[in-house]
Parts: structure tokens; C-alpha cells; sequence
């Protein structure tokens, strides 16, 4: 997973030679969804989720022979108000 910085890098002076160098990180959102994920997320069954992709309602992508689901997707779709 990869991390993305909070803030700039900053300094702490600890009084006994050079100063420690220190950064914030925080683990980024997934940008992708499973298909489990998804469903749970809409409180359906995953073949209610399969059918979504299927008629278009929801976008996929492949990634290594897997179906993922884009958030901007996911929530397109609650925005639309359609289940």
C-alpha cells in the first residue's frame, strides 16, 4: 500500500548532535474496489454487483484478470440514486 506525505518534512532537534529527520505518512485510499467490497458497501450480493457491470451502471477495469471498481464509479452510482 502506498503512503502519502501529511505534510512538508520537518525537523526535531534533540540537543545531542545532528537533528532527527522525521516525516508524516498515512496510508492512501484505495482508488480501487472489489467486487465484495462494492456490494458490501450497497448492501447487495455480489451478483447484484455483476449485473450492475453488466449493464453498463458501473464501470470496470482489469487489473490481472481481476474486476475492480473505480470509487468515482461507485459513487456516481449513489449519486444517481440507483441500487
Amino acid at each position: 500500500m502506498a503512503a502519502v506525505p501529511l505534510s512538508t518534512v520537518s525537523t526535531l532537534s534533540t540537543g545531542r548532535g545532528a537533528p532527527v529527520v522525521r516525516t508524516s505518512v498515512r496510508p492512501a485510499a484505495p482508488p480501487l474496489l472489489t467486487v465484495r467490497e462494492v456490494a458490501a458497501e450497497l448492501a447487495v450480493c455480489r451478483a447484484t454487483v455483476y449485473a450492475l457491470l453488466e449493464r453498463g451502471e458501473v464501470e470496470r477495469v482489469w487489473e490481472g484478470g481481476s474486476i475492480r471498481i473505480p470509487v468515482a464509479s461507485l459513487e456516481a452510482l449513489l449519486a444517481r440514486g440507483r441500487r
